[in-house]
């Protein structure tokens, strides 16, 4: 018999499959060089403060983007937008980073890399728009596992690093990066097809303007306000999106400075990572591919809650226990982030899907923005405090799911 994750992509068709395709030509340069992105801005001297810093910079940016984004989005049609930012938001950056010099290099990688936004609510119309609802779990989990493939490459990044030292190697990577994701985007732009909202959209926008369309969203707004479960949405949202800028911007800083781990072997993590990231996908998905959102999700974090409690707690030079921490990590990032994609398309007004992302992206990043630096600023004061507000965020979102599950109920009991 089939794997039922096999069985989905062979009957993936049209926009789906282009996009799932065509994942792992971005996924595998980006997740060559993410583990070294804050130790290759330590090799120019900038403090943990600087670096959180650029983080907020971008996260500052980004919520300028994600207001547009949406606007851009239905005017230009999801097809264009896709191309267009998506070139302007990794292709440009990856040489910035290749040529960076000291901090003001960063700065305005960061200011360009923030256009991701855009291209994120496009490229998210473009994948689920035209897709069975029922398809959507198997939809993320592949484009995940795309990602992931970058598994059979992290490897390279270490051994170069090792041969070339970081710097020259990471100038390559970004160079690398640039090729590799720019034929990405051509190659997809070749194979998509503009949606059939998508049409609807910029017929309905053609003869506005940019800030007419935009102060529409205020109806937009009020739609979400009444909307609860829509509300718990935004709130895990945000919890898995400040503690992603925590752990992208200082995992590699603490296990470097206070785990003592010397940088050429950082590659070993991302690759067990993606590579047990890979088996959940396969072994346990389909197990909980039908399930209600509320157990996994609840499982999730609490998994999540003990890696942070044993990164926190490993002892200089051991290598074991951050593989323990990598392994919860691995299970807690596979079960949660699809669940949670899936709450978020299910929940959305699929006439006003555009509008409705750009402005959830808007509240999220927002509230998001701050915790680079607030972030930088507890590194300073002791490597473990990031952390430790961490595993508070992940209690925080586990309340999220119960009372979310709640409403859900409560919501179902009344329509019977």
């Amino acid at each position: 018999m089939a794997h039922p994750l096999i069985t989905s992509l062979k009957t993936m068709r049209g926009n789906t499959r282009a996009c799932v395709l065509t994942e792992p030509l971005w996924g595998i340069p980006f997740n060559l060089y993410a583990p070294y992105v804050s130790v290759y801005m330590r090799s120019f001297d900038l403090s943990d403060t600087q670096i959180g810093l650029i983080t907020s910079i971008g996260l500052s940016l980004q919520v300028i983007t994600a207001l547009f984004s949406g606007v851009i989005t239905d005017k230009l049609g999801r097809k264009r937008a896709t191309l267009i930012f998506d070139i302007l938001a990794w292709s440009v950056p990856s040489l910035l980073w290749a040529v960076s010099q000291n901090f003001y290099y960063f700065v305005a990688a960061a200011v360009v890399n923030s256009l991701w936004r855009v291209t994120m609510n496009s490229w998210t119309c473009l994948l689920v728009e035209d897709t069975p609802e029922e398809q959507l779990v198997d939809v993320y989990s592949w484009i995940y596992i795309s990602g992931l493939l970058a598994v059979f490459f992290t490897p390279i990044a270490g051994l170069l690093i090792n041969q070339f030292s970081l710097v020259p190697t990471m100038r390559g990577l970004y160079i690398f990066a640039f090729v590799m994701m720019t034929t990405k985007f051509i190659v997809m732009n070749a194979f998509v097809k503009e949606t059939r909202q998508g049409l609807v959209r910029m017929q309905e926008t053609r003869d506005q303007s940019v800030f007419s369309v935009l102060s529409e969203y205020r109806g937009v707004f009020r739609q979400i306000l009444v909307s609860p479960r829509t509300l718990y949405v935004i709130g895990i949202m945000l919890v898995m999106s400040i503690s992603n800028t925590i752990n992208n911007t200082f995992w590699s800083l603490y296990v470097t400075e206070r785990v003592m781990i010397p940088k050429e072997h950082l590659a070993i993590y991302p690759f067990a990572r993606s590579a047990l990231m890979l088996l959940f996908f396969f072994l346990v998905m389909p197990r909980i591919r039908e399930m209600n959102f509320k157990r996994p999700m609840l499982i999730g974090f609490t998994t999540y809650l003990l890696g942070q409690i044993i990164l926190i707690t490993t002892p200089q030079g051991s290598y074991i226990p951050l593989l323990v921490s990598t392994f919860l990590e691995a299970c807690s990032v596979a079960t949660v982030n699809v669940q949670l994609d899936r709450m978020l398309v299910i929940d959305v007004d699929p006439q006003e899907r555009a509008r409705i992302l750009a402005i959830i992206y808007v509240i999220v990043i927002v509230m998001t923005a701050p915790f680079g630096w607030i972030g930088g600023q507890l590194s300073e004061i002791n490597k473990n405090l990031p952390f430790l507000l961490n595993m508070g965020l992940f209690a925080i979102g586990a309340l999220l799911v119960y009372l979310s599950s709640r409403q859900e109920r409560k919501s179902a009991s009344l329509l019977s």
